[in-house]
């Protein structure tokens, strides 16, 4: 499986950043990460308060950490079982967030090349964003 490159961890960025701009929405911040869940890039809009970074990198990792595709399906998948989620928040070192705004980006096989974290509006905004991003950036959004 190849590896995401800087080219295109930029372009996701880029084209989310857009996507919330033309929707109106507030400023957004996108982390995208690896396949391993490691920052690749990283941009923050003007005005983005703060925080955004570690809220980015939350649903970006939970994105790629897990096998759900998405930090909110990982939401769902969570809230009946607490227990779990606080393993995982243990585990994670506190890294992962399951709230919207986490998606998996693919290859055209299905390989899982990393994904973004997006943040700034309400959350299934954001996360519609990142999916838009993915798309008009010619990479396949985890369903």
């Amino acid at each position: 499986m190849p590896d995401l490159t800087l080219a295109q961890a930029d372009a996701v960025i880029d084209a989310t950043l857009a996507e919330a701009v033309a929707r109106g929405l507030r400023p957004m911040a996108v982390a995208v990460v690896d396949a391993a869940g490691l920052l690749k890039a990283f941009k923050k809009a003007d005005g983005a308060s703060a925080l955004r970074f570690e809220m980015a990198m939350g649903k970006a990792y939970a994105a790629v950490a897990l096998s759900f595709g998405r930090s909110g399906a990982v939401r769902t998948f969570l809230e009946p079982r607490p227990r779990f989620a606080e393993f995982l928040d243990g585990a994670s070192g506190g890294r992962l967030w399951a709230e919207p705004g986490g998606v998996r980006i693919l290859d055209a096989d299905g390989g899982v090349l990393g994904a973004v974290g997006v943040t700034g509006d309400v959350s299934d905004l954001d996360e519609e964003c990142g999916a838009a991003g993915i798309v008009a950036a010619g990479l396949i959004a985890a369903g």
